[in-house]
């Protein structure tokens, strides 16, 4: 009853923290910056990120989590505390009840670390809920009838996709190319094209400046700063739209993938509501320009983005307390 609910979107890019009465009360970014010589948190979040690429050797910056899991335990564990201990406080008389979002098709082991992280970083109760269940339930889509809902969740490291109907997933795909491969293949492109290396800060200020799904009426360009491969020297480029559409067309052909791997295995009763109801986006990438556009020409049904898209995984852990008891039957169990 005294305990504090929290709910956690613990992803690859971004934490997003939501507390009862209070919605979305954190948005950072999931990176640590470490001292090298005793392992001690230098600094978090958005001050963390400032830092990459740019640290001496005494200072570590990293993300804990690589495609949607835990990849550095400690690390994640510290993080989750640091997090808990900003919202709860210190000295706390209750421990909080966390419900975490867990991509789908992650192994028994993968959810194991996630819950025990979260008990060691101070939670007296961990929940864990599909991540795809999540997004559908904070997009506010009606998943406890028995028609059929589609929802597409693009985070940084994986892209999901998932028929939901009874409070449950009846078919799901996911594919460990979300945010991240988009801004490594631009990335990837300006030193095939341009001989110019660009850091990962870079490649995703492209992406988020001019970076679209499919050509634009309007083209944009912007300037890019990175280092000359044959010179070593620094060099400035200017990059089109119309080229990051072609460098990111190979990731975005693999989500494609991945989601019409999901279409063809659902029922047909529910592909029928399917194409009545369309399918709502999640996640950072489906923001990316045009991404509804382009999901709706590859998969020939009409895709809308969520209207909170970034935050719909968190506000849906959060909604999963008042809807515990009839999700708890389908929540996986450790």
């Amino acid at each position: 009853m005294f305990s504090k609910q929290i709910g956690v979107d613990l992803g690859t890019v971004n934490v997003l923290v939501w507390t009862k009465g209070k919605g979305i009360v954190l948005f950072e970014p999931s990176i640590v910056a470490l001292s090298a010589h005793d392992n001690r948190i230098v600094a978090l979040g958005r001050e963390a990120q400032a830092m990459v690429g740019r640290t001496p050797e005494s200072i570590e910056v990293l993300s804990p989590l690589r495609d949607g899991v835990i990849a550095d335990y400690i690390v994640t564990e510290l993080m989750l505390r640091y997090f808990i201990s900003g919202i709860v406080g210190r000295v706390r008389l209750f421990k909080p009840e966390i419900m975490i979002g867990v991509p789908i098709g992650v192994t028994t082991v993968e959810k194991r670390a996630v819950h025990d992280a979260a008990i060691q970083a101070g939670a007296k109760v961990a929940h864990l809920i599909p991540e795809p269940l999540a997004a559908a339930l904070g997009a506010g889509m009606p998943i406890d009838t028995p028609s059929g809902n589609f929802i597409i969740n693009i985070g940084g490291g994986t892209s999901e996709a998932a028929v939901i109907a009874m409070n449950d997933v009846v078919v799901s795909g996911a594919v460990r190319v979300a945010g991240i491969k988009i801004s490594e293949a631009i990335a990837a492109y300006m030193r095939r094209k341009y001989n110019l290396m660009v850091g990962d800060q870079t490649a995703e200020e492209v992406k988020l400046q001019i970076g679209s799904a499919m050509p634009m009426e309007e083209e944009l360009t912007m300037e890019v700063r990175g280092r000359d491969v044959v010179a070593g020297l620094p060099r400035i480029v200017t990059v089109s739209s119309e080229e990051v559409v072609e460098a990111i067309a190979e990731p975005l052909a693999t989500i494609v993938l991945a989601i019409k791997g999901v279409l063809e295995k659902t029922p047909p009763e529910l592909a029928a509501d399917i194409i009545d109801r369309g399918v709502v986006m999640t996640g950072g990438g489906s923001l990316l320009r045009n991404m509804d556009r382009f999901l709706t020409q590859e998969l020939g049904v009409p895709c809308y983005v969520a209207d909170e898209a970034i935050a719909s995984v968190a506000l849906g852990c959060g909604r999963a307390f008042e809807e515990y008891e009839v999700l708890k039957r389908t929540l996986p169990e450790l």
